[in-house]
């Protein structure tokens, strides 16, 4: 612990003179040297120098990681996985439109070129059953069309809801070529006690041909249904009367 020092005001002016040297040299003592600063400071920019050396060390380990021929080998792979996906989802596009363009041809085709008809109904020997004539038509004799004859459903209204009755093709169903013209026959026997008369005298019938259409002989998904319903007032089986025999009506 150093002594404390005398009071300024008390000294004399040599005492005072060594006091300010002694003060000097203890103010020196607690300083570096000069050189030593010098030499720091010099010294200072060479310390700071690594570490952009580091980093162009590793920069140019990545750019040699890139130029690898295995980073190439994936990149590449990678980029023609992508084109493939991409032409692969334009083709599969393209097969999806020109399947939609083809249906609504085809289902443009079952409505257009094909005309349904019911020709006649005429009452059978037996009084109780009646038999219909249904005729097709190719309005485009050009391009055939090949027609799956399904079963015709006959309903008789009773009260507010469609009965149906019983009812067979007398041809036999199946595939027709229709290249122009094409007929068949249909019994049906409308055995309803209590029908509908909303006009006096006559049955209220609904006759639904259910048709499956194509453009060729041995078709795969190219095939459109086509339905087409008629509706007639009918004289009921074994009753008399001035003609005629039955009303055909709008569809409704």
């Amino acid at each position: 612990m150093s002594e404390p020092h005398p009071d300024p005001a008390t000294l004399s002016s040599e005492q005072k003179d060594v006091l300010i040297r002694d003060l000097r040299r203890q103010l020196a003592a607690l300083q570096p040297p000069k050189r030593e600063l010098l030499d720091e400071l010099r010294e200072a920019p060479h310390k700071a120098a690594p570490p952009p050396l580091e980093v162009t060390v590793k920069l140019g380990r990545n750019l040699g990681l890139w130029r690898s021929p295995l980073t190439l080998g994936v990149v590449v792979a990678v980029l023609l996985a992508f084109a493939i996906d991409a032409g692969v989802g334009r083709y599969q596009a393209s097969l999806a439109k020109q399947q939609r363009q083809a249906r609504l041809q085809l289902e443009n085709t079952a409505m257009r070129s094909l005309y349904v008809e019911l020709k006649r109904i005429v009452a059978e020997p037996d009084g109780q059953s009646f038999r219909m004539t249904l005729a097709l038509q190719n309005t485009s004799p050009d391009s055939p069309l090949y027609v799956m004859l399904n079963p015709v459903a006959v309903y008789v209204q009773s009260g507010m809801v469609w009965q149906q009755v019983p009812s067979k093709s007398v041809d036999g169903a199946g595939v027709v070529t229709l290249a122009r013209d094409y007929s068949y026959d249909v019994a049906f026997t409308p055995d309803v006690a209590n029908w509908a008369e909303l006009m006096p005298g006559y049955m209220h019938v609904r006759i639904q041909d259910d048709l499956l259409v194509s453009q060729r002989a041995q078709p795969g998904d190219d095939v459109v249904a086509r339905r087409t319903p008629f509706y007639v007032y009918l004289r009921p089986p074994g009753s008399a009367g001035p003609p005629p025999l039955f009303i055909p009506m709008p569809p409704h």
